[in-house]
């Protein structure tokens, strides 16, 4: 029986690590660090078309995007500065229709100039900066749906700015006033300072500026396009001769149609319209003229200045009585209306007075003469 002898390994000389440096990195060596970039190399050589053909892409869709923009907005502004020059023209004379200042065309093409190149740059660059995410393979479809809900939201929160903003935009575009008007909005009235795309300043007649927002607006009552009218009404005695009435208020128009300034103002003749309304003791004739928008008031204050030196001139009295009293204002014939004029008054029932329509115009002491501007 033989014996066998267990064999030991036998021990390493080596010591064991220490815990410090079992968890130190190993430092890459130079092999590593060659393999590494020679990977780099390799993967730029195979994508570094892909990138550039991005890269041009990109940039050929920016530049595109920026002359374009560029071209459109010059066309804009050359657009607007040629019809800015072609509306004076326009006009076909005098009674062409719209009075256009320089003010009130300076800021309606400069309103109608922004908004328009506004909105070309906001689609050239919007759908630049789409095209530019499709080139990076972006999926649009989540994007353009936040985009849709948020455009949602905003504008039912600025419903009104929204409304404001449109509103100014079709006002300005079909001249619907413009500086220096005198409009009624419903809300305010006064003349026109500004004209904005969401407010449009008025200037009060006791000099109180009003914005008005133009969302706001639901009428406009402007009496500065096209013409006014100036209409005087001359009270006198029913004793008067018409034809003779008729021939003093005409050689008073003829005459103030020669004379500057108003011979520009008045956009056509002096009419005389014939009688108002006739009373038991006064008579109303009525004078009309077309004149320049905003000038009415000047004129009839010249024509009835005019009307009572021809009528002191001539020997007329101006009757300013009030019917409904019965008393006589100044230069009226305490008379008239009684025993005098019996065979007028024969004619003229007390019932077709009281259903006369129109109202007899002019108070106790007063030229008897007023106006109505149209």
């Amino acid at each position: 029986m033989s014996l066998s002898t267990a064999v030991l390994p036998a021990a390493d000389p080596s010591p064991s690590p220490s815990p410090a440096e079992s968890t130190a990195p190993a430092v890459p060596s130079l092999r590593d660090a060659q393999e590494s970039a020679t990977n780099a190399a390799s993967w730029v050589e195979q994508n570094w078309s892909t990138w550039l053909a991005i890269g041009l892409r990109v940039l050929l869709i920016l530049v595109i995007a920026a002359v374009l923009r560029a071209a459109v907005r010059r066309a804009i502004t050359k657009l607007i500065d040629r019809m800015n020059r072609a509306a004076p023209a326009s006009g076909g004379g005098a009674l062409g229709g719209l009075l256009v200042n320089a003010e009130r065309r300076r800021q309606r093409s400069a309103a109608i100039g922004s908004v328009l190149r506004s909105v070309a740059s906001f689609v050239i660059l919007g759908t630049a900066a789409l095209m530019v995410l499709g080139t990076f393979q972006i999926n649009l479809a989540p994007l353009l749906a936040s985009a849709g809900v948020a455009g949602v939201a905003i504008g039912f929160g600025a419903r009104n700015l929204v409304t404001d903003f449109l509103s100014g935009v079709f006002m300005i575009l079909e001249d619907q006033y413009g500086v220096g008007d005198s409009i009624d909005a419903g809300v305010a009235s006064g003349e026109v300072v500004e004209v904005g795309l969401r407010v449009t300043k008025l200037r009060g007649e006791n000099g109180a500026i009003w914005y008005v927002r133009n969302g706001e607006v639901k009428r406009i009552g402007n009496l500065s396009q096209g013409w006014s009218t100036a209409g005087v009404d001359v009270t006198v005695r029913p004793t008067e001769d018409l034809d003779r009435l008729k021939e003093l208020l005409t050689e008073v128009g003829v005459d103030m149609s020669k004379d500057e300034p108003w011979s520009e103002q008045l956009w056509g003749p002096v009419e005389v319209l014939g009688l108002d309304s006739v009373l038991l003791d006064s008579m109303v004739v009525r004078v009309s003229a077309k004149t320049m928008p905003g000038k009415a008031l000047g004129v009839e204050r010249e024509l009835r200045w005019r009307v009572k030196q021809a009528f002191d001139a001539a020997g007329v009295p101006i009757v300013g009585g009030d019917p409904a009293t019965g008393e006589a204002g100044q230069g009226a014939d305490p008379t008239a209306g009684m025993a005098a004029p019996s065979a007028f008054a024969s004619n003229i029932s007390p019932q077709s007075v009281a259903a006369s329509p129109i109202t007899p115009p002019g108070t106790p002491g007063t030229s008897g003469m007023t106006s109505t501007t149209k």
